[in-house]
């Protein structure tokens, strides 16, 4: 990464890079500085492609064609899949007669070393791995996010905060925005800040909204939205774990009406004996059809944002209202 964040520093740009590795956030964040940094707000001399279905024919046209009133044109391709077939073989021989002025910024999940594209890369231009990062160098992002954002924190509680979090920079990142907003108006994060606001609070929330829908309490609902939207939650995470809570409601459901009990349902849902013991609870105030109706509706909506049909967050506020 030294390399791209030198090339960036710079303004001096290889013909071809690759970014892979399993830390998508690393990724993402490359990226969008090599965007910025090549061609800006340039929309002429940008062009994206994404997936298995990337036109080549297209590619190689553009990528000989001089950048139109600009320095330079970026082309961005993103899981082709090129670097585990040998899909790409003309652009391997196009590459060492590429025009100069043309940048390509491959984004793969998957990549063989031994690929002849891979490499052509690493050969003209950059491969830049982006694993999983190690603790100490999470741990100092971290603190400086935090200290950005004016607060401090000491060895043992960040220590803390990453076993909670686990090493996603990700959910990191999210985690961090919720402390830097729990702790307003304060400088110094606390052990007691991190174990409030972690995953399980949030889990605790879900549960409770849940709950609030099950009785049609929807005033309650919205309000236990709002503290999560407070806190920096992405609407998508929370419909992700209003989804995964009534999935879960209806499998604890069909078990016990299977006869099963809760050593059961606890292996099938691998959660603790007394989740299981309040997701029967909980599952008693529903009928399996409204179960099911609900996490059809889930989709739909899910399927409504993505498609741009509907905003995130009010995609959420709909499903909360909804009655069963």
């Amino acid at each position: 990464m030294k390399v791209l964040k030198n090339d960036i520093k710079q303004k001096e740009f290889k013909r071809v890079y690759l970014l892979c590795g399993e830390e998508d956030f690393l990724k993402r964040s490359y990226k969008k500085q090599m965007k910025s940094a090549i061609v800006g707000d340039d929309t002429m001399n940008f062009h994206s492609f994404e997936g298995k279905g990337v036109d080549l024919d297209e590619v190689l046209s553009l990528a000989g064609t001089m950048p139109f009133f600009g320095e330079r044109r970026l082309i961005l391709i993103e899981d082709s899949g090129w670097f585990k077939s040998g899909a790409a073989e003309a652009l391997v021989s196009f590459l060492p007669e590429m025009p100069e002025t043309t940048c390509i910024l491959f984004v793969e999940s998957e990549v063989d070393k031994r690929n002849r594209l891979y490499k052509a890369v690493a050969n003209l231009g950059h491969v830049a791995e982006m694993g999983k990062q190690k603790e100490a160098k999470l741990a100092e992002w971290a603190s400086g996010i935090l200290a950005s954002a004016g607060r401090r924190i000491d060895g043992r509680t960040m220590q803390l905060f990453l076993e909670r979090t686990g090493d996603d920079m990700t959910n990191i990142r999210m985690e961090l925005d919720k402390l830097i907003s729990y702790t307003e108006g304060r400088d110094t994060v606390t052990k007691q800040d991190i174990e409030t606001i972690g995953s399980a609070w949030v889990e605790d929330k879900i549960f409770e909204m849940v709950g609030a829908i099950a009785d049609r309490r929807t005033g309650t609902a919205l309000s236990l939205y709002e503290d999560l939207l407070t806190l920096k939650e992405p609407p998508m995470r929370i419909l992700f774990m209003i989804v995964r809570q009534f999935n879960q409601l209806l499998q604890a459901k069909e078990m016990s009406a299977a006869g099963q009990g809760k050593k059961e349902i606890c292996a099938r849902l691998k959660v603790p004996e007394f989740v299981a013991g309040k997701l029967l609870n909980q599952a008693g105030r529903f009928s399996r059809e409204q179960l099911l109706a609900y996490i059809r509706e889930c989709a739909d909506y899910e399927e409504a944002v993505k498609r741009g049909r509907l905003g995130d967050q009010v995609a959420v506020e709909m499903l909360i209202v909804k009655k069963l």
